[in-house]
């Protein structure tokens, strides 16, 4: 039998190697291949677990090797292993207690000094490399269990104790396989619905739109922006309801695909955020990180390259409400991931690349007093002051932005959040099945492919592409925008009047606070 734990860095890690070997000499033990502090405290730790879960340490002098030897160990997860590494070898030439399991086999847990195991991080990302490396079997903390049976081809044991885990390597059918990830994370004490064959949690009083009155055009974008999970800003007066709607916009995105959580979860585990007793996350994230955020917290960084707030909104919704008042540098770093989906950090010759395809909703007041362009409240700010408020954002990042939508009371009638899904299920569902992706994730190459215009369409955007002196991603904007409109409709083709909206919808005449 050969013993892996793993090493998390980062999103990747790495699979570690446990050998013990009992040698003469003076009783102590010997750990080498570069641990951390707390890896080699691990040696206490074991010591006295396997003392006091009735088990003999052995007399002799022990040499535990974590190898590859020059990729750093870190975290208390290597205890169990190690512990179970030191009982094999103890055992290995008696036939009644030597372990029947003669393949590799992945150990991940902490142990207290009573021989009981603590959860650990990382167990997702652990499974999945263990499973990359041809290893289909694997011991957890209990607590670890539904998290580590996300894969189909894993089979797992919850531990308790140390006792436990032991008994395990003489009986292989105590390892569990998960059979149905049909609903996996949505099992029948989670509500959802089903729409048009998407699945959708249940939308919460709290979030529902029914209490959004007067904001018919900034809640048609949100529609539309989820329809697509196309970037939006939203700009208006303090008060006007702009940080209420886009808190509630959660409530509009579907369930996670299966192939979506795997990545979601596999990060929130990494940053120690699974909740307990999930294996998968199934609901969209939405992360809302305060204005003094700095670069680190929004990319990610640390000793180990720990996921930040971008990556934890993967799949899901970074909303940065104030957006303003955020540092020019966190915003402008935002450019590179909204373009790749993905951010890689670098931290002393190592690197880890995160996935990061979030959905960026901003909000902001039109000027640092908030009353540019308001018919009841005097505007304080200068003409130069209110320049240099919108010259946070730059060109180059509001050109990634797909909807630009000014945020104005009306006198109309609100509308449900279930009601706002019917027509996002029907896009989903059809974008799903024809890429396999959302639109404002197109490729210029499947823009061409997919985002069919009738002649009426391409001339209206041919006209207003020259008349608002759109870039060449602005075009594309229109298109995939359009598209998300036409999906919504039901319709294969995009119509004029969808090409219209898009339009409206993404056109920029130099400034966004010119529009006042």
């Amino acid at each position: 039998m050969k013993i892996f734990s793993f090493s998390p860095f980062g999103y990747e890690g790495a699979l570690v190697s446990v050998e013990v070997d009992l040698r003469r000499g003076i009783p102590a033990v010997d750990m080498v291949g570069l641990a951390d502090g707390a890896v080699k405290e691990s040696r206490e730790r074991m010591r006295s677990a396997i003392r006091n879960s009735g088990f003999d340490f052995p007399p002799e002098r022990v040499l535990i090797s974590l190898s590859p030897a020059d990729l750093k160990k870190e975290g208390a997860g290597f205890d169990l292993a190690i512990a179970l590494a030191v009982l094999s070898a103890q055992n290995e030439n008696s036939e009644e207690n030597k372990p029947l399991i003669d393949e590799k086999i992945l150990i991940m847990g902490e142990l207290e000094l009573s021989g009981k195991i603590r959860a650990v991080r990382g167990v997702h990302g652990a499974v999945s490399t263990a499973l990359e490396a041809g290893i289909s079997m694997c011991i957890v903390p209990e607590d670890n269990r539904a998290e580590a049976m996300q894969a189909d081809r894993i089979k797992v044991f919850g531990a308790r104790n140390l006792k436990d885990a032991y008994s395990a390597l003489f009986k292989r059918e105590l390892f569990l396989e998960n059979q149905d990830f049909s609903l996996e994370g949505l099992n029948d004490n989670d509500e959802y619905e089903n729409i048009d064959g998407v699945l959708f949690p249940k939308v919460e009083r709290s979030l529902d739109f029914i209490d959004i009155e007067g904001q018919e055009r900034l809640t048609r974008a949100l529609q539309i922006a989820a329809g697509g999970h196309h970037n939006l800003i939203t700009y208006g007066s303090p008060g006007c309801g702009k940080t209420l709607s886009l808190q509630r916009y959660i409530s509009l995105l579907p369930c996670l695909t299966l192939e979506e959580a795997q990545s979601v979860t596999r990060i929130h585990s990494i940053a120690g955020l699974l909740p307990q007793g999930k294996s998968l996350i199934r609901k969209p994230q939405f992360r809302q990180p305060h204005q003094t955020a700095s670069i680190e917290g929004m990319c990610g960084g640390g000793a180990r390259c720990m996921p930040g707030e971008i990556s934890l909104s993967h799949n899901g919704v970074l909303f940065l409400d104030e957006a303003a008042e955020f540092k020019t540098s966190v915003l402008q770093m935002l450019r590179v991931p909204l373009e790749s989906g993905a951010i890689t950090i670098s931290r002393a010759g190592r690197s880890t690349s995160y996935p990061a395809r979030f959905q960026l909703l901003l909000a902001t007041n039109p000027c640092p007093c908030g009353f540019y362009g308001s018919k009841e409240k005097i505007c304080l700010c200068s003409a130069s002051s209110v320049e240099q408020y919108w010259k946070k954002f730059s060109g180059p990042l509001l050109d990634r932005i797909d909807i630009r939508v000014k945020a104005e009371e009306f006198k109309s009638k609100s509308v449900s959040s279930s009601e706002l899904r019917k027509d996002i299920a029907r896009a989903t569902r059809v974008q799903r099945e024809r890429q396999n992706k959302y639109n404002a994730y197109l490729t210029p190459e499947e823009v061409e492919k997919y985002c069919i215009l009738s002649e009426e369409a391409r001339k209206l955007l041919s006209t207003e592409t020259i008349r608002h002196t759109f870039s060449s991603r602005a075009e594309a904007a229109c298109k995939k925008l359009s598209r998300t409109i036409a999906d919504m409709r039901g319709s294969s083709v995009i119509e004029k009047e969808d090409m219209q909206e898009a339009i409206e919808l993404r056109k920029d005449e130099g400034a966004l606070y010119t529009d006042f």
